[in-house]
């Protein structure tokens, strides 16, 4: 999905603290709603949890598209809300950095993509669970659709605005070419979409107490035909 995956001297010095300036920002902001109040040892532990599978998950290839991979940020965002969620993005993408996966100076710069990908994927499951009063398998496929073509697009927009040292090509041209890989990611996104859908029906059968932040456990007159079996 989307992630910057460029090494690192791909951006000039002053993009990269421009970047990472931004993520910084918004990070203190992320510590500052985490620390006005006592998180729980089990949010803790989802938490710990999401990082773990969100890091195994960002080093599976799909060899479509030229390579993709899953990110399952939006489902963090469910699951430990916005807050919480762009801690571990964060903490993922340095992992990640260390590894090779993506230059440790493309830290900023993805982490900023994929806060975008959990703040959409909280915000869009509340909407369309708690006040359109849709079904968990259909909240969790849109929000993580919704997050993941909007955080494709600014993936587009940093490469370009940054533009990339030694290439000869101009901004429009950097972003047209840049588009193709947009769609891929949109598509991807449709796939992770689903699977994000039946991981929300799920927990919602076996663990509602999960993903009490995002959405009432249960929402009367609402029938959730769709999820997953509890057996499953």
């Amino acid at each position: 999905m989307a992630h910057v995956h460029l090494e690192d001297g791909s951006l000039t010095l002053l993009w990269v603290l421009i970047w990472s300036a931004v993520a910084a920002g918004l990070i203190s902001i992320a510590l500052y709603r985490q620390g006005r109040g006592q998180i729980s040892t089990r949010k803790l532990a989802i938490a710990s949890m999401c990082v773990a599978v969100g890091f195994a998950a960002f080093q599976i290839e799909i060899p479509v598209f030229g390579g993709v991979h899953l990110n399952l940020t939006p489902l963090m965002g469910i699951l430990v809300g916005p807050a919480l969620g762009s801690l571990c993005v964060l903490t993922i993408n340095v992992f990640s950095a260390a590894i090779g996966h993506g230059g440790w100076s493309m830290i900023g710069a993805n982490t900023l993509v994929n806060m975008v990908e959990v703040f959409l994927g909280f915000y869009a499951y509340r909407l369309l669970r708690r006040y359109a009063k849709v079904e968990r398998f259909y909240s969790g496929f849109g929000a993580a659709a919704i997050a993941l073509t909007v955080s494709a697009l600014v993936a587009v927009a940093i490469v370009s605005i940054s533009e990339i040292q030694g290439s000869t090509q101009t901004r429009a041209q950097t972003m047209t070419n840049m588009v193709v890989l947009a769609i891929a990611n949109i598509v991807t996104g449709l796939f992770e979409g689903v699977v994000t859908g039946y991981i929300v029906s799920f927990l919602g059968r076996v663990r509602p107490d999960l993903i009490e932040e995002s959405a009432p456990a249960r929402i009367e007159g609402l029938e959730d035909r769709t999820e997953v079996a509890a057996d499953v």
